[in-house]
């Protein structure tokens, strides 16, 4: 029996099922209906069941089965000392687009972690390159139907793909993905466009192979490779243009043609920097088939843009003009991508609202490098250089994407605190589940 981590229960929550059958924080768990448990895979998926036999090891060391009855789904309310129950599997290529390779030294020791999880995949929406996963991991993502799963695709081209990668296995890895669509896990993907590389002619077969996939391969986003100033000793590549952008458009419209005819979706993507650099118009909303590829930058200006007038026309249907005694001046701060939309948004709020100024600054991403254009990798470094000498007015407003994951820390480790006590201004961040339109109207009614 192959030997797993120990899983040791945190917590156990109040009126719970654990609570009623007598677990306690220091009890392992060790099988559910006799199966061991690997990971929190395991765990989400075995105790599904209606009727269920938990082993356990308590902290006194008694060895105990403890059979429950409950409604499909529900919960048992435990957590564990490690919520992953495994340790996380670490990525064994070395792309040569990778980012982290293109950090500057002295960031915390979490940022230079790679990781290449499957287990990821699905439960936060990683793209895995499937080159850690082993034949019994494919195997229980198709038992368990773990769905849909991100892959990082890059080429199907395999010798192009050990290239990329730096990995002579990546290459039959590939074949993992013909299983999964066997099986009828759904898949989305992903191609990091290099220059020179799988870009053209390379890109073209890519998507003629990727094409036999459909439609349980749903969406493959097309990004440009981010290239940071730190790429001393590894591998030459070259920024895109706008003519570039302008073919890479085309052949993404030739084959959005081709799936919507034969299969009603539009299968591949562009992400937003290529038409910002071609200079043409994004795409409309339903081109993007319901935003599948929203985190890997695909629509997402088109969909705040679209997010945002829903809530500001239903608000001027109702808002009726009271002048404010003093004006309202706000500085939202973001990255050159998502600039224009910005800029538009705050003109509009401008109109709606007396006596109210967004100043929306652009902020040069100095400590990456100025092609490094996403709000997500402003650091605060960058904010406090470039904002020092500026009047920012009642509050600076920030995307939460700057941040730390549930944390108030910039990715070169000051806080929201320092950033506030730098400048000396208030500092109000719009949330992914919140909106534009909403922070800055809680700003000025607050002011």
């Amino acid at each position: 029996m192959k030997k797993f981590a120990k899983h040791i229960i945190s917590a156990v929550h109040e009126n719970s099922i654990a609570e009623e059958i007598g677990l306690e924080p220091g009890d392992e768990l060790l099988k559910i209906n006799n199966t061991p448990i690997k990971d929190i895979l395991d765990y989400m998926f075995l105790v599904q069941d209606e009727e269920i036999v938990l082993t356990v090891n308590t902290k006194q060391g008694e060895i105990c089965e403890v059979e429950i009855e409950k409604d499909f789904d529900e919960d048992l309310g435990i957590e564990f000392e490690n919520d992953f129950m495994d340790e996380y599997r670490s990525c064994k290529n070395k792309c040569i687009f990778c980012f982290i390779d293109q950090l500057p030294p002295g960031m915390r020791d979490t940022l230079y972690f790679k990781d290449d999880d499957d287990r990821l995949s699905f439960l936060q929406g990683n793209y895995v390159t499937l080159t850690n996963m082993d034949d019994d991991e494919l195997d229980r993502i198709i038992r368990y139907r773990l769905e849909p799963i991100n892959i990082s695709f890059q080429t199907m081209n395999p010798e192009l793909r050990c290239k990329m990668l730096n990995n002579r296995f990546a290459g039959d890895a590939l074949k993992k993905a013909k299983k999964l669509y066997d099986a009828g896990i759904i898949m989305n993907g992903q191609i990091v466009l290099c220059k020179g590389f799988n870009d053209k002619e390379e890109l073209e077969f890519s998507l003629s192979e990727l094409y036999k996939y459909l439609p349980v391969l749903e969406s493959v986003s097309i990004v440009p490779v981010g290239l940071s100033k730190y790429r001393e000793g590894l591998t030459k590549l070259e920024p895109f243009n706008k003519e570039d952008a302008k073919a890479l458009i085309a052949t993404v419209k030739k084959w959005q043609d081709r799936a919507f005819k034969e299969y009603g979706i539009h299968f591949v993507h562009a992400s937003d920097e290529w038409y910002l650099l071609a200079e043409e118009e994004l795409p409309d909303p339903e081109t993007y088939d319901g935003y599948l590829q929203l985190a890997n930058g695909v629509g997402m200006i088109t969909s705040e843009r679209e997010d945002f007038y829903l809530e500001y026309n239903d608000f001027l249907e109702d808002y009726k003009r009271n002048p404010k005694h003093r004006k309202v001046k706000i500085t939202c701060a973001t990255g050159k991508l998502a600039g224009g939309l910005l800029k538009e948004l705050a003109s509009k709020m401008e109109e709606a609202l007396d006596n109210l100024e967004i100043d929306v600054v652009v902020i040069r991403n100095d400590y990456f490098g100025e092609m490094i254009t996403v709000t997500g990798l402003i650091t605060a470094t960058d904010l406090m250089a470039q904002l020092k000498d500026k009047d920012i007015g009642d509050s600076l407003c920030i995307h939460e994407c700057m941040l730390r994951s549930g944390e108030e820390v910039f990715l070169d480790d000051f806080t929201i605190s320092d950033v506030s006590s730098t400048l000396q201004v208030n500092i109000d961040i719009v949330k992914s589940n919140s909106s534009f339109f909403k922070t800055i109207l809680d700003i000025y009614n607050r002011a």
